[in-house]
């Protein structure tokens, strides 16, 4: 025994010596001496060598913190917390005497960002501002771990050129960008990793991480697409602290396959988005050189030009570009563990950090070697962007809907978030037709410093100098929240509201009585789902009308909820006091009702019916798509307050289905159920069970004969022989990668409850075009003839599109699948096809036999 702890412990000091020795900070740093010794290195903090292990989060908090404490170059701000309530921070580092005055040198840099302003901003000796963001997904690690080393190189570094950079920048280090993945992941491999002898196998159990694996944050979104609709926490807090600051560098870490090299930006010059300046691809292209210098030095290999692109401004790299900034994407080979075979040979973790703290500091290189220059890019990006907005013959957009108020407000807030003024309208206008309450509506005048940022809210592009995109190729914010909205050629000032952008115009709800009859609100407003499930869980019932109604002097359309008060587990009081809180806390008027016998149909009429409180359900794991079912479980959760059981493919041999009402299968593969599996999910559909999928999940559910329906399958349309280098080309261009397409509601249809126009924007991005069936009821939502609203698809691909049904229902026994050919919840922003889901959910059971296509 004692020999074999013996031995273990000369095996274990030979591992720590041999990782000192190759893999201490000066593997990582350049040649420097140490200025300030009170500055603990990470292995003081963290116990091991940077790369050794992956830094959980709380001890890369816990190691930002002693550097702060122990740097007069460094402060420590909170920007909030994650859903885990995880810190989010930035190591604010610049020289102790740039500190003392950070206040005013913060304001004079936002002056260049105020063309009335800027004129008088003396650039000479401003410092430039520099944004290090690293690890935005969080099973991409090594950017994170590399901050360590550069937080230890900024505060303790006494090198002549290092004190320099800081008298001339303020680095604004921000470790994690994503901290709920970065733990997820570090855990995995972690706990993956062998003790002694580290195992470079790609088909390791540690190199394979679980589903959904740590890239995303805690509902499984991936941050780095968040960047301009802010929907989450996380860019919340970024993107407000971003604003404070509008760096003129913003650099985004990440990592790619394992058997490629590191690329840093430039990415494909055709793909740049033609409203970014040309002088910000010219500064990049500048700042290159000096990743390309940093890297050669170490041996690197590298490339540029020649993958990515800066079309979606919603990514780390690319949002800056419209504010005025420089956004840099780095994307080094992963090695998705501690170490994994390459054809480059075995690529280890600490060499993969090591690139990144060098191309770190080539970046703080760049910038104060090029500090005047993008100092003046900032400042004429903004004075352009005003000259831009006059020659303008647009002067302003007013939007809004007079039927959801929720949504409109919900899009305003986006607005707010980058600092764009909008304001309520003072007074109800027409234009080119179509009318703009004032209680709704609201205005955004053009000749404002973000012009250009407006614009790109807003315009619909459907022509493109590239036919390949590594994102989505539309984003036009109005239509996702499906708002009607116009241009106008004349200044709106005069016709906004006093107050800010969300001063209530529109008159206080009356004072809710009591009634011994009933209450009733429209199913219109983006949160009366809520609603409806808030009523439910404090026990009482509600019921749906399927046809309009009048009652006290308001129409109620089909959808409208009804709460009556007679036969409910609560007395008349009680429910009136629960009504009453419910308008306090929402946004639709809750009606006291005085009678039954309303305009229309009556209240006691059977084309009312009772709301079956939804028991949910969602297949995950396996080959479902993690970003689909997060958006799902989001929704639900922060929206609506309505809880969704997570059912592993794995388990359901022994998951108990007659628990749930419905069951959610979004896009993924689901192969891997068995004949069993299938056999009792049928038998749960046929007792009344009910299916809501999207995309390729239909096309599982078709080939075992649960629904109907038949595929326009896209096919290998080449003829002849093409060139081998064009293939990735030709290919790519049948991609849709995200695109707005118009498709008719029937808004009379239990699905279109809540709509008032039949036109109804869709976000589209992948190619599942379902057929029309025979029964003409059965597909509520379908592809016009001309459905190109924004983005880029293919001639091919569209004329598939064209007249196909969009949402599609079936009947299986007496349950019903209701079948989404596209994503109604995409990336949490598209808020104006999330009704048609929430309407799936409540009132999928309402849709009768014969309007849902047969077995």
């Amino acid at each position: 025994m004692n020999r074999i702890i013996i031995l273990t412990g000369i095996i274990l000091g030979f591992i720590q010596l041999n990782a000192q020795n190759k893999y201490d900070l000066n593997y990582y740093l350049p040649e420097f001496t140490v200025e300030n010794t009170n500055v603990p290195t990470p292995k003081e903090v963290i116990g091991h060598e940077v790369g050794d292990m992956h830094i959980s989060h709380d001890r890369l908090v816990q190691y930002m913190y002693k550097v702060a404490e122990s740097s007069e170059r460094v402060k420590l701000e909170r920007l909030g917390w994650t859903f885990e309530t995880r810190q989010q921070l930035v190591l604010v580092i610049t020289s102790p005497e740039n500190h003392k005055r950070l206040d005013e040198i913060r304001e004079q840099h936002l002056n260049l960002t105020d063309p009335q302003s800027s004129a008088s901003v003396d650039i000479k000796d401003m410092p430039v501002v520099i944004y290090q963001g690293f690890s935005i997904h969080g099973n991409e690690p090594s950017g994170a771990n590399g901050a360590l080393a550069l937080a230890y190189y900024y505060a303790a570094a006494g090198n002549p050129k290092l004190k320099e950079q800081l008298d001339n920048a303020v680095i604004l280090l921000d470790p994690s960008l994503n901290p709920d993945g970065l733990n997820r992941f570090a855990s995995w491999v972690n706990t993956s990793r062998s003790v002694f002898e580290l195992n470079g196998d790609p088909q390791n159990r540690e190199q394979n991480e679980m589903w959904p694996g740590g890239r995303t944050n805690h509902f499984w979104f991936d941050l780095n697409r968040d960047w301009l609709p802010v929907q989450l926490p996380e860019s919340r807090n970024r993107i407000a602290y971003f604003h404070k600051w509008k760096p003129n560098i913003l650099t985004d870490h990440h990592e790619m396959g394992t058997n490629s090299t590191f690329f840093f930006q430039p990415g494909i010059p055709s793909r740049n988005n033609p409203n970014t300046p040309a002088r910000n691809f010219e500064l990049t292209e500048e700042i290159g050189t000096y990743h390309a210098k940093a890297l050669d030095e170490i041996g690197s290999l590298y490339y540029s030009k020649e993958s990515f692109d800066d079309f979606y401004y919603g990514k780390g790299s690319t949002f800056p570009d419209i504010n005025g900034g420089i956004g840099i994407l780095f994307e080094q080979a992963s090695s998705r563990g501690h170490k994994q075979e390459s054809v480059n040979g075995m690529l280890e973790f600490p060499f993969t950090i090591r690139n990144q703290v060098r191309t770190g500091l080539s970046t703080l290189e760049a910038g104060v070697s090029m500090r005047e220059d993008l100092l003046a890019y900032q400042r004429d990006f903004y004075k352009e962007s005003i000259k831009m907005s006059k020659k303008d013959a647009n002067k302003g957009i007013v939007f809004g809907n007079q039927n959801d108020r929720s949504r409109t407000e919900a899009f305003v807030e986006i607005m707010s978030r980058h600092g764009i003024d909008v304001h309520p309208l003072a007074q109800d206008m027409t234009v080119n037709g179509k009318n703009y309450k004032k209680e709704y509506s609201f205005g955004v005048s053009l000749d404002q410093a973000q012009y250009r940022l407006i614009k790109i809210m807003f315009e619909q592009p459907v022509s493109f100098q590239d036919s390949l995109f590594y994102d989505v190729s539309a984003w036009t914010l109005p239509l996702a929240f499906n708002l009607q909205f116009d241009y106008v050629d004349s200044k709106l000032d005069s016709k906004f509201a006093d107050g800010g952008a969300f001063n209530p115009l529109y008159e206080p709800k009356n004072d809710l009585k009591i009634s011994n009859y009933g209450y009733a609100f429209s199913w219109g407003d983006y949160f009366s789902p809520f609603m409806v499930n808030w009523l439910q869980g404090v026990g009482l019932r509600a019921k749906v009308a399927t046809d309009s109604f009048t009652a006290e002097g308001r129409l109620f359309l089909p959808g409208s909820i009804i709460v009556p008060v007679q036969q409910q587990s609560k007395n008349p009081r009680e429910v009136f006091e629960l009504m009453k809180y419910l308008e306090k806390v929402t946004e639709p008027e809750i009606v006291a009702l005085t009678t039954g016998a309303t305009g229309g149909i009556n209240l006691g009429s059977r084309k009312i019916s009772t709301v079956t409180e939804p028991r949910i359900a969602m297949l995950v794991e396996g080959g479902v798509r993690s970003y689909d079912a997060g958006e799902v479980w989001h929704l639900l959760d922060t929206r609506y307050n309505i809880a969704v059981s997570h059912l592993p493919l794995r388990n359901m041999g022994r998951i108990d289905l007659d628990r749930y009402n419905t069951l959610i299968m979004v896009d993924g593969s689901y192969n891997s159920l068995s004949k069993k599996d299938v056999g009792k999910l049928k038998d749960w559909v046929r007792k009344g069970g009910k299916i809501i999928a999207f995309k390729r999940a239909n096309e599982w559910l078709a080939k075992n004969k649960i629904i109907k329906v038949a595929f326009d399958k896209v096919e290998d349309d080449t003829t002849g022989r093409e060139d081998y280098e064009d293939l990735s080309n030709i290919r790519g261009a049948q991609v849709t990668g995200g695109a707005i397409f118009e498709a008719d509601l029937d808004i009379s249809h239990p699905l279109g409850y809540g709509y008032t126009e039949r036109s109804l924007p869709i976000f589209v991005n992948g190619t599942t075009y379902m057929k029309v069936p025979p029964n003409p009821y059965a597909y509520p939502l379908k592809y016009g003839d001309d459905p190109l609203l924004s983005g880029y698809i293919s001639e091919e691909n569209l004329q598939r599109m064209k007249g196909k049904a969009a949402v599609l229902v079936s009947r299986f026994g007496s349950g019903r699948v209701i079948s989404f050919g596209f994503n109604p919840n995409f990336r949490a922003f598209w808020y104006g096809t999330n009704k048609l889901f929430m309407n799936a959910i409540f009132f999928g059971d309402q849709i009768s036999s014969q309007a849902a296509l047969g077995e």
